[in-house]
């Protein structure tokens, strides 16, 4: 019985580790949000960003409805979690641009859309999935993007990227 329990705690713990590492690493999110027409609106946003446990702070553009989220170190947050908390506060996602390593892309949930490599530890995407770019912006790049078995299956878990820099 004391040896199934030790295995079954191991393998829990492994698990675990696996899990928390697999979204680890953004360092910054800059979210253009949809539908705000006063500061009360962003103010709304700020506190839904303000309330997740991993983010430092939260820097606000109200000329550009844009959002900076800068993320402690070895934070584990996907790009779903902004998603939700955008529509939480009752407004959507118009661009997310993630600031994350290049090994974070390299987890299996991260889709290359264009194919583009770049050399540095530190890159730029732009999430371009379904509610993490506008209606017109997405239906634009459903017909780019058609080969792309994964990219029409709307997968909350998937997350198709374009490469900044």
């Amino acid at each position: 019985m004391k040896k199934i329990n030790k295995t079954y705690v191991l393998l829990v713990s492994i698990l675990l580790i696996a899990s928390t590492s697999a979204n680890a690493q953004i360092s910054k999110a800059e979210i253009i949000a949809t539908g705000l027409t006063c500061s009360m609106c962003s103010n709304a946003i700020n506190k839904q960003l303000k309330s997740l446990a991993d983010v430092e702070s939260v820097a606000i553009d109200l000329n550009t409805n844009t959002f900076t989220v800068s993320l402690k170190k070895n934070n584990t947050l996907s790009p779903l979690i902004f998603k939700e908390n955008i529509e939480k506060a009752g407004f959507f996602i118009g661009s997310l641009v993630l600031t994350t390593t290049a090994e974070t892309l390299s987890k299996k949930q991260y889709i290359n859309v264009n194919n583009s490599k770049s050399g540095n530890t530190i890159v730029q995407i732009q999430i371009v999935d379904k509610g993490y770019v506008t209606d017109k912006e997405f239906k634009k790049l459903s017909k780019s993007f058609k080969n792309i078995a994964t990219y029409a299956s709307n997968n909350e878990n998937d997350f198709h990227y374009k490469m900044l820099n």
